[in-house]
């Protein structure tokens, strides 16, 4: 940009993204995020123009911070913030109800340690806590007990996925918490490998090989998938997060398996093609995808699409003849 253009666009009103990241303490891509999936950006834009937030624009954002910080939910939190100031105006901050009646603490409280989780279970709380809190051996330990007493569709559904999900929306929403994710991950990846240690693959049959598409590093879900299978008796090979789609054809023409699941968390990752071009083995292989990356794509007729997990379980169980 020239210094005339430069000139020109800082006399604009309004204040840029980096000052308005600056300013809430959020990274720009946050408000990036905020805009597109949520409504809260500049409330005008001319072409060719940088992104300026206007006075009421800011306000709003102030609010999505201040709410999330308190442990209200993203979308929640966003609709608060649109309908607080649809005239355009500011409101000063204060204490909001919540889905109870009750007041949330104002800023600064402890609010920012929490996780959104309305309606969990206490167990579900209790794990959030301990995440925010970055208690490891809490964390591993609650997911021991849960999986040993209740099992691993039911631990995941009820427990582990609403705290995953909690955690990505704080990040979502504050571009806070990538450390708890990683720790979370990494203590319910240990309690899953454990349960599906416990599964023997059975000798000279035909392998379910379970892989991440290309680009794909969450694999978490994969071991979830894994540990459900082994509590079963079906025994998986794993091949992990990201895998080539070359890597991908090699290890079904090498091993012939009788299933392939293939996982993809982002829309992005979900290469169609990746499964379409896939070698057409004797007998044929099984192809299954799973995660909210392959919603709204036209799949070819030999791939089925695993709802949830416990769906997975039921075709995995279906290709096996169980």
């Amino acid at each position: 940009m020239g210094q005339t253009e430069q000139a020109d666009d800082d006399r604009q009103p309004g204040l840029p993204v980096a000052a308005v990241a600056r300013r809430l303490g959020v990274a720009p891509g946050t408000l990036r995020t905020w805009a597109l999936r949520y409504g809260l950006g500049p409330s005008s834009h001319a072409a060719g123009a940088h992104r300026r937030y206007a006075p009421a624009d800011l306000a709003r954002l102030e609010t999505m911070r201040r709410l999330t910080l308190e442990g209200v939910s993203p979308a929640e939190a966003a609709r608060a913030a649109l309908a607080g100031h649809e005239d355009g105006t500011a409101s000063p901050a204060r204490p909001l109800p919540d889905r109870f009646g009750r007041l949330r603490p104002g800023p600064g409280g402890p609010g920012g340690r929490i996780l959104a989780l309305p309606g969990a279970e206490e167990v579900a709380r209790g794990l959030g806590r301990a995440a925010m809190a970055l208690d490891s051996r809490t964390v591993t330990t609650t997911v021991r007990r849960e999986l040993a007493a209740h099992g691993v569709l039911a631990t995941w559904e009820q427990v582990l996925a609403p705290v995953l999900v909690a955690v990505g929306e704080r990040w979502a929403a504050t571009g806070e918490a990538v450390e708890v994710e990683h720790m979370l991950a990494d203590c319910i990846g240990v309690a899953l490998r454990e349960v599906s240690e416990r599964a023997d693959e059975p000798l000279g049959g035909r392998p379910v090989l379970l892989a991440c598409a290309p680009n794909e590093q969450h694999a978490l879900p994969l071991h979830a998938l894994s540990a459900a299978l082994a509590e079963r008796g079906i025994g998986v090979r794993t091949l992990g997060p990201a895998l080539p789609a070359e890597a991908l054809e090699a290890a079904v023409r090498r091993t012939g398996p009788a299933l392939l699941f293939v996982w993809s968390q982002l829309p992005g990752t979900a290469n169609v093609d990746v499964v379409a071009n896939l070698p057409t083995m004797r007998p044929p292989t099984a192809l299954v995808v799973g995660g909210p990356g392959w919603a709204r794509r036209s799949l070819p007729d030999r791939v089925n699409i695993a709802p949830s997990l416990s769906g997975a379980v039921d075709l995995v169980q279906q290709a096996l003849g169980r």
